[in-house]
């Protein structure tokens, strides 16, 4: 109960923007504690991982390699279930909740399983497969043992590292502190954005690709991915915050997946009671933002697609086009979205555009028109 007290308090005020005290004359910051956090080898199980190991500033805060899944533990040999999503441009998630028609909107993670970039820190330092600490008393140890620890005390108070759950927590809301106040995790700094602003021009096929991204009876990318500025007039964020179940074929390639009764079903699993449990939720992952997409090595919940033009690919011709993506029986049908679970292929999103159509049927998009949404994709990379 002590824990739960705690962890509420630090949401409440993490959820109110407010900054950790700092004591007068301090040019020190909780964002400045978050940032040596983040890249502290040092509170892992193995000494080697840290936030930006899989996090990596080099690659817009994402994965810096081509692996579906990364590999953690004390001898970092144990793989994950999921590819990295990209901690960039996470300070405006809301919390889980669904709208009138039920539609999930918020959380973080591929799943929604926690509502503040706070609480996100926790899996990672105490997963098997991650940092691998068996409890929090083992990080704030080694938080304790930091050669910052004198500075997380000037900024948090010097009894901050003295209780278990406060000092946890406390790191939580200094890494939430550094994601949301530093300009490193939203810098906005794209040609796409120079372009709002009248700063620069789109060459013809990124016009093309643009307009062919808005268009909702062409390439509709927009009805998720929201490109134009905020009613506040601020960028887009190139996501709804909601959740879909896109039938992505299943990566053979994870480990888990060996296990053919093994399946990864998202919201459903996220270990969020209500609707969020029901089997209408299975299958539906957290829609991401298209920032810096093109600097991606793998895409979808699962790293089963390698390259850009694929995964756009993907959304058109996965129904008439099936066979180029998944298992085709000996009697010449498709093993259609082959990730999931039988009963919950009804999940699968096939009434939008783009999806939807007869196998053999003709795409929404040609493969020239494919090839200008890319074009455009590619200028949402921070410069």
């Amino acid at each position: 109960m002590r824990a739960f007290a705690v962890l509420f308090l630090l949401f409440i005020l993490s959820a109110c923007h407010k900054p950790a005290a700092t004591p007068a004359g301090s040019h020190l910051s909780a964002a400045d504690i978050g940032k040596l956090i983040f890249h502290d080898v040092s509170l892992s199980a193995s000494g080697k991982q840290s936030c930006a190991s899989c996090h990596s500033p080099q690659h817009a805060h994402a994965q810096p390699n081509a692996l579906a899944v990364q590999f953690g533990g004390p001898l970092l040999n144990l793989p994950g279930t999921r590819a990295v999503p990209s901690v960039r441009y996470l300070a405006d998630t809301p919390p889980l909740g669904f709208d009138d028609e039920g539609t999930p909107v918020g959380g973080f993670n591929h799943d929604g399983s926690v509502d503040t970039l706070a609480a996100q820190a926790e899996r990672p330092l105490l997963a098997a497969n991650e940092m691998a600490n068996l409890t929090r008393e083992a990080v704030v140890e080694k938080l304790r043992k930091a050669d910052y620890a004198a500075k997380f005390r000037q900024v948090f108070g010097e009894a901050s590292l003295d209780q278990v759950d406060t000092a946890f927590a406390t790191l939580g809301l200094a890494l939430e502190h550094y994601q949301r106040d530093s300009p490193e995790f939203q810098p906005f700094s794209s040609r796409y954005d120079a372009y709002l602003v009248g700063k620069t021009q789109l060459s013809t096929a990124e016009m093309r690709g643009l307009k062919l991204f808005n268009d909702e009876k062409k390439g509709n990318c927009a009805a998720c991915h929201p490109s134009a500025k905020r009613e506040d007039g601020r960028p887009p964020l190139f996501t709804d915050f909601t959740y879909d179940a896109l039938g992505v074929p299943r990566n053979a390639s994870i480990p888990a997946n060996a296990d053919p009764s093994y399946a990864d079903l998202g919201l459903c699993k996220s270990a969020r009671a209500g609707r969020a449990s029901q089997d209408g939720a299975c299958g539906k992952f957290k829609v991401p933002t298209l920032r810096n997409v093109a600097t991606r090595q793998v895409f979808f919940h699962n790293g089963q697609i390698k390259n850009l033009r694929d995964a756009v690919a993907f959304y058109f011709s996965r129904d008439t086009q099936p066979e180029q993506w998944y298992p085709v029986k000996a009697d010449k049908r498709v093993a259609k979205f082959n990730d999931l679970p039988a009963r919950y292929h009804l999940n699968v999103n096939v009434e939008e555009v783009p999806y939807g159509g007869k196998r053999g049927g003709k795409p929404a998009l040609s493969d020239e028109e494919i090839d200008d949404v890319v074009a455009f994709l590619r200028t949402l990379t921070d410069e």
